[in-house]
């Protein structure tokens, strides 16, 4: 089969589906009597956004595909589907409110759910479904609505070279594609992405900022670490004397190298404490910036192993001190 240039034949597990939206459904609509609220808390929000609406079977179809959850519903329900935090959240308030009214294609409905449920029609990298509405088949819908048209399938190839070729068919530019190319004469925009493309640039991205972070982070704390050590082990030699004079009045080594740990400690302590109280303030602030490219949940595990990475780092380099500065004061 052909279609403007493009063997369809390229693709297989094919699902076409179609995106309603309507003027009298849009954010400011949504939130209701709740929107004088939510607007002065979020002033900047774009509330005459229109709602995205599908249908249940199709939206079923799209989910099938994914290998995500599929949902049901009866005649006069609808349900939001949203994964982007700060949307979620607004859009919980007022769907908290039992049988939350919403009224569609001049029919209303009752949300099944009393808060958004997890789902997508498009992939992505990150959390950026804002909200998609599905109502039931029988939704009076029409033409005018019509949005888009959506269209999801697997390559039509097993190995990793015939998935690349593919690939190259409707990312390719207007000079290397020629079904780009019988697009953009016909006038039609594509506007698309594809799993290749999106772990590519997914990986792109986070090996930059990965090397970045880490590479500056560990710089920073090995150099730090290192000048506290040295300090440290410079007073210690120079007060291996007055260490001497401890023993010679009475102090065991019990009670000397006791003195010496705390020493060390609280010299090593003092900017750690003032680190967390930064990194507690940077962290909430990093998870704000990025709500919309991971949860709180996704984030936390990246957190845990940093905070070990860099307890590894600087309590090795706190031992060291402490060992080293116990042989230079020893007694000879």
């Amino acid at each position: 089969m052909i279609n403007n240039g493009l063997d369809m034949n390229v693709l297989k597990d094919i699902v076409e589906i179609e995106v309603y939206a309507t003027n009298d459904l849009t954010w400011e609509t949504f939130f209701g009597e709740s929107f004088d609220e939510v607007k002065k808390e979020f002033p900047g929000l774009a509330y005459g956004t229109a709602e995205e609406i599908i249908k249940i079977s199709d939206y079923n179809k799209m989910a099938k595909l994914y290998g995500i959850k599929e949902y049901t519903l009866n005649q006069d329900e609808y349900i939001v589907l949203c994964d982007f935090d700060m949307q979620t959240e607004l859009r919980n308030r007022v769907l908290a409110k039992e049988n939350y009214p919403l009224t569609i294609a001049g029919k209303e409905y009752k949300s099944k759910y009393n808060k958004c449920q997890e789902g997508y029609i498009m992939m992505s990298t990150s959390h950026t479904n804002t909200g998609i509405i599905l109502v039931p088949d029988n939704c009076p819908l029409t033409e005018e609505m019509k949005e888009m048209y959506l269209l999801s399938a697997n390559y039509n190839a097993e190995t990793d070279e015939g998935k690349q070729e593919i690939e190259k068919i409707f990312l390719g530019s207007e000079s290397s594609s020629d079904f780009v190319k019988k697009l953009n004469d016909n006038g039609i925009e594509l506007d698309g992405l594809t799993k290749i493309s999106l772990r590519e640039a997914s990986i792109g991205i986070a090996t930059i900022v990965v090397f970045i972070a880490i590479y500056l982070g560990i710089i920073f704390l090995i150099a730090s670490s290192a000048i506290l050590a040295l300090k440290q082990l410079t007073e210690a030699s120079d007060n291996k004397q007055r260490y001497t004079i401890l023993r010679k009045i009475g102090c065991d080594e019990k009670m000397i190298n006791k003195a010496l740990f705390r020493q060390i400690g609280i010299f090593f302590g003092m900017p750690l404490v003032l680190a967390i109280i930064h990194s507690v303030f940077g962290i909430q602030f990093s998870i704000t910036l990025m709500s919309g490219l991971a949860s709180t949940d996704d984030l936390l595990p990246s957190v845990i192993a940093t905070v070990i990475i860099i307890g590894m780092i600087y309590g090795s380099y706190f031992a060291a001190t402490y060992f080293g500065g116990k042989n230079i004061i020893k007694e000879e």
